[in-house]
């Protein structure tokens, strides 16, 4: 067995990089994870580096410019620079790796880039992953801060864990959220896809289970999730940034559609 890929060193390599991202984010992160071998593991395990990196990244509600590695490694550029990327809308963005805030619903660095631009199929697709396990990561995230807080929170007397429309609630966005990573992995095991379909549809399943889980997480912490002291409204908006990144769940769900009509037939994307 590979050491790199060893159960026990990417659990201690995952510690690392949450105790990083817990402490820092935007440049002083970039930085900090080329010295943890960033770059390296994107070179060497890619499949289990773009999971972990971009997966805790969403739990832990940091951010870092290496998007834009992933994308220039899948198009055979260097990694270190910056590329176009679309966003909703026909809107095209570049995410800066400085730490100027150029979004209106986030601090992430996204620029507006107004000459529009190109990416090649394999460099869209292997962002369009990457953001999904962004995605993924974050409505994990709040999902932990919705089900503490129905496990805390005693309303008439009984916990609120206890009511079945909060169990309802949770439970969907769970299963919302189990989908989006069991379309990840099948996108991951995918070895021919021309037309970056299963990447698409894992990124319209991400988007879509993070929107799910901001819905169904702010109706379970109710008023005390709007609040600016709280962490919940952070990764709402985080997961509204994100799901436009690239193409959001509605535009991608058409998309795919077009793909499939082009085709005349569904191709198998999964072992079942």
């Amino acid at each position: 067995m590979d050491p790199s890929t060893d159960p026990e060193s990417l659990r201690l390599l995952a510690d690392s990089m949450r105790t990083t991202m817990v402490a820092a984010s935007g440049a002083k992160l970039d930085a900090a994870l080329i010295d943890l071998g960033w770059l390296d593991m994107l070179d060497e395990i890619p499949d289990a580096a773009i999971p972990l990196v971009f997966g805790l990244l969403g739990e832990t509600g940091a951010h870092a410019p290496a998007l834009n590695d992933v994308m220039l490694r899948a198009a055979g550029a260097a990694p270190g620079g910056t590329l176009p990327l679309p966003f909703a809308g026909g809107a095209w963005v570049v995410w800066e790796r400085g730490d100027t805030p150029g979004s209106a619903l986030d601090e992430l660095p996204l620029a507006r880039w107004a000459q529009g631009g190109s990416l090649s199929p394999a460099a869209l697709a292997a962002g369009r992953v990457a953001v999904s396990w962004w995605l993924v990561g974050t409505g994990r995230a709040m999902l932990s801060l919705a089900r503490q807080h129905a496990v805390d929170r005693v309303q008439f007397g009984r916990h609120v864990s206890s009511f079945q429309a909060i169990r309802h609630r949770l439970a969907e966005t769970l299963v919302a959220i189990e989908g989006a990573e069991a379309a990840l992995d099948a996108a991951g095991a995918q070895s021919d896809d021309p037309d970056g379909l299963a990447a698409l549809l894992a990124k319209a399943a991400a988007g879509q289970a993070a929107l799910t889980a901001a819905r169904h997480c702010q109706q379970v912490l109710g008023g005390i999730g709007f609040t600016a002291e709280h962490r919940l409204h952070h990764l709402v908006k985080r997961s509204l940034v994100l799901d436009g990144l690239l193409g959001s769940a509605r535009e991608l769900t058409r998309e795919a559609g077009a793909v499939l009509r082009a085709k005349g037939f569904a191709p198998r994307l999964a072992q079942l």
